[in-house]
């Protein structure tokens, strides 16, 4: 028999006993760039060049993430660093030059604003067809902030959590955060988003997604998830989440951290999967104590959680950082779960691998690590169509080629069929890739563009 609720929780508020003493959250934003700038010891024109692209793309950290994650005797060089900073060659030349003028000019705000969303509108801000071909219906109206592109999954948009304690410079998710609200996805409405759900039983797994909506309060994300566990076909849900290494003591210290560890159990008691995604880029991450602490709260609540991320140049494209993140999740209890290619948006082209070499570095760090590291999948594609794995190269018939297949898929006869693309080290997409063999499409039904 399990372990009722009400002991549960008792368990989740002792352990709090003895906890670290309890930090005070500081947001640092694009006005705090200059401080934080002169630490790292940039020069003046390297100053202007980081508010040049804070202007266009988001910048937010915090001090848990400044004070025990950098480096600060080598900035340049931390992935923490490069991870969280804008870096000038996330713009093209033209764009960063323009930018630069006019932020080096001090010209109105909202000339700048004007020219940052020009900028951004040719940074492909929704791929893979998230507003066309995701969007939610209900009794023929639109269902704001829930996306539905796997029949099994809905993705639900909190407005409360389209934010997040830092910013990935690489973040796919960036428009959540240009304060464009024509780029948000978001709703206000969590009966709308249930409503959706219960009129789609195949919809076995809801994820809360954002930005991160574990800024929300847990009172707040106990209106999204509470109403789920009344609806009989939800078999899971799931929570996507950077607080486990940019603001750890969400889990711990926060005012409010026991009442999320005990809805977390109560999902789990409800006889729900609660998956607690979280977003890893480097090992450097967990090496906090309070990090593994945090972790570690959380399994106790029975959530599992699995560790996902992007292959980026200039922060992890090396098989050794791969093989020590994947050991090191697995040493504390969390499953490693999908290795993605960094996607077809944002400053996409300043960070992206080439499909090849980040089949390499997923090969040889899986080389590294032991079956039971082996539950990642990668390096994965979060393509229009769904998502596309890269197998790797072969020789056939005398051609080379790259094998590739769908794990998921906006159609679900695709899944699992693997296919061929003529052999292209450069590409860094599959909208890069032709099909082999003069094929003139890799699968019926799965378009090359």
């Amino acid at each position: 028999m399990s372990e009722p609720i009400a002991s549960v929780s008792a368990g989740i508020g002792s352990a709090g006993r003895g906890r670290p003493s309890a930090p005070r959250f500081r947001a640092f934003t694009a006005r705090d760039l200059d401080t934080l700038a002169k630490r790292a010891g940039l020069s003046a024109m390297d100053q202007l060049a980081l508010r040049a692209v804070a202007a266009v793309l988001p910048f937010r950290t915090n001090s848990y993430v400044v004070d025990e994650l950098i480096d600060w005797s080598r900035p340049l060089a931390d992935p923490v660093f490069r991870l969280t900073f804008p870096q000038p060659g996330m713009l093209s030349a033209p764009d960063l030059a323009r930018m630069t003028r006019l932020v080096a000019g001090q010209a109105p705000s909202a000339e700048v604003r004007r020219a940052a969303n020009a900028v951004r509108a040719g940074l492909n801000p929704h791929p893979a067809g998230q507003l066309d071909l995701n969007g939610a219906t209900l009794d023929g109206r639109p269902v704001p902030g829930v996306q539905h592109k796997y029949a099994e999954t809905a993705l639900v948009f909190p407005r409360q959590g389209q934010t997040c304690h830092a910013y990935c410079t690489y973040c796919f998710r960036w428009p959540q955060f240009v304060g464009q609200p024509e780029l948000r996805i978001a709703t206000d409405d969590a009966d709308d988003a249930l409503a959706y759900v219960r009129a789609h039983p195949e919809i076995t797994s809801v994820l809360l997604t954002g930005g991160d909506p574990l800024v929300m309060t847990a009172e707040v994300l106990r209106r999204y998830i509470e109403p789920l566990l009344e609806i009989d076909s939800v078999q899971s849900v799931r929570v996507g989440t950077r607080a486990l290494t940019f603001w750890p003591y969400r889990f711990v210290t926060d005012p409010d951290a026991d009442a999320l560890l005990r809805l977390f159990a109560k999902v789990v008691q409800r006889g729900r999967h609660l998956a607690v995604v979280v977003h890893l880029t480097h090992p450097q991450e967990l090496r906090p104590e309070i990090a593994r602490t945090a972790l570690r709260r959380i399994l106790d609540t029975g959530a599992v959680v699995r560790c996902q991320g992007p292959v980026v140049r200039g922060i992890n494209d090396d098989p050794a950082v791969w093989a020590e993140l994947w050991n090191t999740v697995t040493r504390l209890g969390a499953v490693p779960y999908y290795q993605f290619v960094e996607r077809d948006t944002g400053p996409r082209d300043y960070f992206a691998v080439p499909l090849v070499r980040a089949y390499e570095i997923f090969r040889d760090a899986y080389a590294q690590v032991s079956g039971l590291a082996r539950t990642v999948r990668g390096p994965v594609m979060s393509t229009t169509a769904g998502k596309v794995c890269v197998d790797g190269a072969a020789d056939i018939a005398g051609t080379r080629v790259l094998v590739l297949h769908l794990v998921q898929a906006r159609v679900p006869d695709l899944v699992g069929r693997p296919f061929f693309a003529a052999y292209d080290p450069t590409a860094i997409w599959l909208t890069d890739l032709r099909p082999a063999f003069g094929a003139e499409e890799f699968l019926p039904g799965l378009p090359t563009a």
